[in-house]
């Protein structure tokens, strides 16, 4: 490869490999709510938090870490504006006291913010409104989790960088440089000693909150009920990347490095990675290098999806994290490729109806479905372009894909939203 091109996947790499306290939409609204606190200087009288409908659709029914079990829009925007730390972005809210938690409890019973849902907007949008005494700021995210589109006080613009609404790469190295054949060769034989400290923090942190939910009671208990004593790599992997997610999505104060904007890819791409290497007892290097490749295949296929969609992105993630076992299998590139495209024609579709418990159920379930896939592969079966939603080739596969959930899902998308909305009449 050349050399401007290892930078762009390494640059890749560092924007999409990001530490995430808890489910990153509501961070991310804690994170828009520190900001207006902020700007304002002091604490709002009262605040309005505007949000896509995917925004509202991942935290309504996620625990808000540091809240003391509380979910929602209001008790993430109220816990953001009481006591986070815009400087620590998506670990915004990780200094929260136990008297900013009772604060939040009375501001929530005083209807202290509003909520109101942005329709036919960018699937990642949130638009914070603080107010007091006569003063007004107004703070806007879009397309990314923490990327600050706009920012006003009273009739002050202190910060306008918009961007195109259709297209969420636009504060983003250009993702038209990715492709399975080039990751291969740049995860193979790329220069990747100034990205060890990042991938060292994804081993660090997604093994930690994984360990986490194994040895403790978090949500449903997934990967605790799937782990067994047979010392089998794969069902040890899909156990502990379940485990990861049972705490994560109910509320475990512990942060996770997160891929494409999600934590729960983070670490369906990692750890059954990590975990499947050591039962290998591959060499460290290999590790680090195996999951380069997972890390920017996951951005390869979540990228033409979108950040958010009624596409659950646990596939995505789970696709590369069992194609990179063929690879630390010492698949060729073509069974690698074989085995994105039989899991990528086999459990697409599958819906994402927000975040929560079941979510570590469905990266089980897209990890399962990869091992099928797997093997299919290392046998020389795959998925042919007749059948069904599978093209002619890997790159055109994987676009079927972005297609399928960015644009075929979109009243998929609208239904679940309008669904688990109607639950709270």
């Amino acid at each position: 490869m050349e050399r401007h091109q290892e930078e762009n996947y390494k640059n890749i790499l560092r924007e999409e490999l990001v530490l995430a306290l808890g489910c990153t939409e509501p961070i991310a609204i804690a994170y828009g709510c520190a900001i207006a606190k902020e700007t304002l200087g002091y604490l709002p009288e009262r605040i309005k938090v505007s949000c896509s409908g995917n925004i509202i659709k991942n935290v309504k029914g996620v625990v808000v870490p540091n809240s003391g079990g509380a979910k929602g829009v209001e008790a993430a925007a109220i816990l953001g504006t009481i006591a986070g730390c815009s400087e620590k972005k998506l670990e915004v809210i990780e200094a929260v006291k136990p008297e900013d938690v009772q604060l939040m409890n009375k501001l929530l019973a005083e209807r202290y913010c509003t909520v109101e849902l942005l329709e036919g907007i960018p699937g990642l949008s949130i638009l914070v409104e603080a107010f007091g005494h006569s003063d007004k700021v107004v703070v806007e995210i879009q397309h990314t989790h923490t990327n600050v589109t706009r920012i006003l006080k009273n009739d002050e613009i202190l910060l306008n960088n918009q961007c195109a609404e259709d297209d969420f790469h636009t504060p983003l190295t250009d993702r038209k440089c990715l492709n399975i054949k080039d990751i291969y060769e740049f995860a193979k034989h790329g220069d990747i000693s100034d990205i060890v400290p990042l991938l060292e923090e994804q081993i660090h942190y997604n093994m930690e909150i994984a360990e986490e939910g194994i040895h403790n009671a978090y949500g449903a208990q997934v990967g605790k009920t799937l782990l067994d004593t047979t010392n089998d790599p794969v069902n040890e992997a899909i156990a502990y990347a379940a485990a990861a997610s049972d705490a994560r999505m109910d509320g475990c104060t512990r942060a996770v490095m997160s891929n494409s904007g999600s934590g729960n890819q983070g670490i369906t791409a990692s750890v059954p990675v990590i975990i499947y290497a050591r039962h290998k007892k591959a060499a460290y290097e290999e590790l680090l290098r195996a999951l380069v490749f997972s890390n920017l295949v996951t951005v390869r296929i979540k990228t033409g999806i979108g950040r958010l969609s009624a596409y659950c992105g646990a596939v995505c993630a789970a696709t590369a994290s069992v194609a990179t076992f063929t690879y630390l299998d010492q698949g060729t590139l073509c069974e690698i490729e074989d085995t994105i495209i039989n899991n990528l024609g086999s459990i697409s579709g599958m819906v994402c109806d927000g975040a929560k418990p079941s979510c570590a159920a469905k990266i089980a379930s897209a990890l399962y479905s990869g091992v099928i896939a797997q093997k299919m592969a290392m046998n020389h079966h795959v998925f042919q372009p007749d059948t069904g939603i599978v093209a002619k080739g890997i790159e055109a596969t994987i676009d079927a894909i972005g297609h399928l959930g960015n644009v075929g899902m979109r009243e998929t998308d609208n239904c679940i939203l309008h669904m688990m909305i109607d639950q709270e009449d």
